[in-house]
């Protein structure tokens, strides 16, 4: 019945929800949403199988964490953003990636490069092979030039990340997730319907699990894995997880 569902959505390019009869708190959501970004077309399938928290009690986690701790988050950025200005420039910046239903969305971060870091990307994709490759393999770089002193630090610890709570608060994300995807990563990830049908998130699956060790495709499954399971246990242990790799300080 559902991959009827699915194909029906695609055809049709619009939602459709279903309620499986004999199951009570799920239902499937699908919906074929073609999104014009820069790897080009694609349809994307949205909400597969979705329990009752992953559709309304994801959200409700999220605004209530951000709530309570609202003052402690909120004094670390702003302790960082000034560190960041003592350094030299804008504290913040914003970069583009794709969200739920492969829509765009602008993310925050506090800013842990050189002013001019894409045009030093540039320049490194072209002389250094070694770099290159490493990048088109795991879609980062271990020892990254471009990184500053404060900006190192910010990244070992992961409070780079802080600034993203704003965009869970305006629902472009979620505490738990997929990992926000940049557009020209799309065709990395192939068929990922699953991936879309959630709000990336802060922290998820992959990022306490293998976070900075594995190359690029094992990510995209992870995702895809906790995307077919999210439930609430699942979000509470990733959590807590996430204190102990902030703790390890094994960011990069």
């Amino acid at each position: 019945m559902k991959d009827y569902v699915q194909e029906a959505a695609l055809e049709a390019s619009r939602r459709i929800t279903v309620t499986p009869g004999g199951r009570s708190g799920s239902v499937v959501t699908v919906a074929a949403i073609p999104a014009n970004v820069n790897a080009g077309m694609g349809a994307f399938v949205e909400g597969l199988g979705q329990s009752t928290y992953a559709q309304f009690g994801k959200r409700v986690l999220d605004i209530s964490l951000i709530v309570l701790t609202a003052p402690i988050w909120m004094l670390v950025i702003g302790i960082c953003a000034i560190a960041l200005m003592m350094e030299g420039g804008n504290p913040f910046y914003r970069q583009s990636r794709l969200g739920r239903g492969g829509r765009t969305f602008q993310i925050l971060k506090l800013r842990t490069m050189v002013m001019d870091a894409d045009a030093q990307f540039e320049r490194l994709m072209q002389t250094d092979p070694e770099l290159r490759h490493e990048w088109e393999t795991t879609q980062k770089l271990k020892n990254d030039p471009r990184i500053t002193r404060v900006g190192g630090f910010l990244r070992k610890t992961s409070l780079d990340e802080l600034p993203q709570l704003w965009n869970v608060f305006i629902g472009d994300m979620s505490l738990v997730g997929p990992r926000p995807m940049l557009p020209e990563q799309l065709p990395l990830y192939g068929p990922s319907g699953s991936y879309f049908s959630l709000r990336p998130g802060i922290t998820g699956l992959w990022q306490v699990s293998a976070r900075n060790e594995e190359v690029f495709s094992f990510r995209s499954r992870v995702d895809a894995t906790y995307a077919r399971s999210v439930s609430f246990w699942q979000d509470v242990v990733l959590l807590f997880k996430t204190i102990g790799v902030v703790a390890r300080r094994t960011g990069y």
